[in-house]
């Protein structure tokens, strides 16, 4: 589909069933208890929503129309039975998030269930505009209109027969690594797999902060500001509005990207490579005429490792498998015209000693304990870069180790699976953001979810053209054309981020 072809993306999408699926075997007289949060998600607000996005190929389109009918009804069948099945483990989705006496959120935990909504969409899979997300997958259309439940799932069966099944979860009670743990254990349970997970862990004293306070780490104060102390971000970009895109970047273009930041440090990761990429990107495209503010960069770093060492063999175990936000986004700041005169190795240099810094348990437990140390003001932060004098800025999240482009609920892999801020971003951060996953063949190639700014965008189109690439039906059908073609174990979703 060429990208200027709207009219071929002009679709009306009718919702045929809404109902709420229960998990199963829960007796409603078993009593409902209240499930804490923990210190790590207070630090995330609750306006802030994220879906998962995975589109499936219709294995019986080719046979008929009344074929293709009978296979998507059995899809989305099995999605609901063995979503019933997942909520057992996973049971703190199935309640509600509700206010304490102190007004922090805290999840109601009474198996209410999660809405599961049914639609259809009267436009082949092939005229999708999958590049521009704001055209199509937006609240109300392909996204479910829902900002209140902890999880709400939308499956939308396409006039070819194909279905797309959206996820929107809160993120204040789940971080991405959560999501995809629950949504890989869920296509598990529709195929009557063995489970790669152990059954999650909402041990919420995992992550208590220590008696004396005494971890917290004053550099915190400089990374999170309160929502009442910041000013709001009045547009201080003017009409140049935020947009959401999908792009995809080359294996080739990206190993040579390393090659390139692994000059003089050959310990330089492609995710740190990638980052100060983008950082230096970001500064470049600035429309400001101050060339001294500073372009900040911040980048999620997941703590479940980190938190688990040293604790036992139990301890580790149940924070592989914790479900919540479990994440810190430190920020680092340099001038627009420091970023614009250093090269790039000298930029991910810099990228790689900042995450050595925080990319240890101390941190993360130094963390914990000054959220402590300002409680109750629940999902009342942001980061620092949200500041309106603040030069641009971008964060960046690596779903590299995630396996949503390959969750396989009956019908093979999806064509496309990524996750995607539909709204709320605007909650935590002014600048941009970044999140890179894997190809579904494990071929090398990245797939690239980027909420920017409209001058941003245009400026990497130009400029950067050959390295992020807009991603089209074409690309992702042609990828997937060499999925027969390779070895089981050739397929892999691992990669040295």
């Amino acid at each position: 589909m060429g990208l200027g072809d709207k009219a071929k993306s002009l679709f009306q999408v009718k919702i045929m069933k809404k109902e709420v699926v229960v998990p199963l075997g829960v007796s409603s007289l078993i009593q409902k208890h209240w499930l804490p949060v923990s210190n790590l998600d207070l630090l995330i607000p609750s306006q802030l929503k994220f879906v998962a996005i995975q589109c499936y190929k219709n294995p019986a389109s080719d046979s008929g129309p009344q074929a293709s009918t009978n296979a998507a009804e059995s899809f989305i069948s099995s999605l609901k039975r063995g979503l019933a099945q997942v909520l057992v483990p996973f049971y703190p989705l199935a309640g509600e998030v509700v206010r304490n006496s102190l007004g922090e959120p805290e999840i109601c935990c009474n198996n209410r269930g999660v809405e599961f909504i049914e639609a259809y969409a009267d436009i082949e899979l092939e005229n999708l505009n999958i590049h521009n997300l704001d055209e199509n997958f937006v609240v109300g259309k392909l996204v479910p209109d829902n900002n209140h439940d902890i999880l709400v799932v939308q499956s939308t069966t396409l006039k070819c027969g194909s279905v797309i099944v959206v996820s929107l979860f809160d993120h204040s009670i789940s971080d991405a690594y959560s999501a995809n743990m629950f949504i890989l254990s869920w296509a598990e349970f529709v195929r009557s797999k063995p489970l790669t997970y152990d059954p999650p862990s909402f041990r919420r004293s995992l992550l208590n902060p220590s008696r004396t306070f005494g971890s917290i780490d004053t550099s915190v104060y400089d990374k999170y500001v309160s929502v009442v102390t910041t000013p709001e971000n009045t547009s201080p970009r003017n009409n140049d509005n935020p947009m959401n895109r999908l792009y995809y970047i080359k294996a080739e273009h990206i190993n040579n990207l390393q090659t390139l930041a692994c000059k003089n440090n050959n310990n330089i990761t492609k995710i740190e490579s990638f980052s100060a990429f983008l950082w230096k990107l970001i500064a470049k495209s600035s429309t400001t005429t101050d060339v001294e503010k500073q372009c900040k960069v911040s980048i999620v770093v997941d703590g479940r490792k980190l938190l688990g060492r040293g604790d036992g063999k139990e301890a580790h175990n149940a924070m592989s498998n914790f479900f919540g936000n479990v994440i810190s986004i430190p920020d680092w700041g340099k001038r627009i015209c420091d970023l614009n005169k250093e090269p790039l190795n000298e930029i991910a240099r810099d990228v790689h000693k900042c995450l050595k810094g925080v990319v240890m348990k101390e941190h993360f437990s130094g963390l914990i304990d000054w959220v402590e140390a300002v409680r109750p003001k629940s999902g009342m932060f942001r980061l620092s870069s949200y500041k309106i004098d603040d030069g641009p800025s971008i964060m960046v999240s690596s779903g590299l180790r995630f396996s949503i482009g390959v969750v396989d609920f009956g019908w093979g892999r999806p064509i496309l699976g990524t996750f995607y801020f539909p709204m709320g971003i605007e909650t935590i951060i002014k600048g941009s953001y970044v999140h890179p996953t894997l190809s579904p063949i494990g071929n090398g190639d990245w797939l690239v979810y980027m909420h920017l700014f409209k001058s941003q965008f245009e400026f990497i189109d130009k400029e950067v053209f050959n390295f992020f690439k807009p991603l089209t039906f074409d690309y992702l059908s042609s990828i997937m054309d060499q999925l027969p073609y390779l070895q089981k174990d050739d397929i892999s979703i691992k990669s040295k981020i």
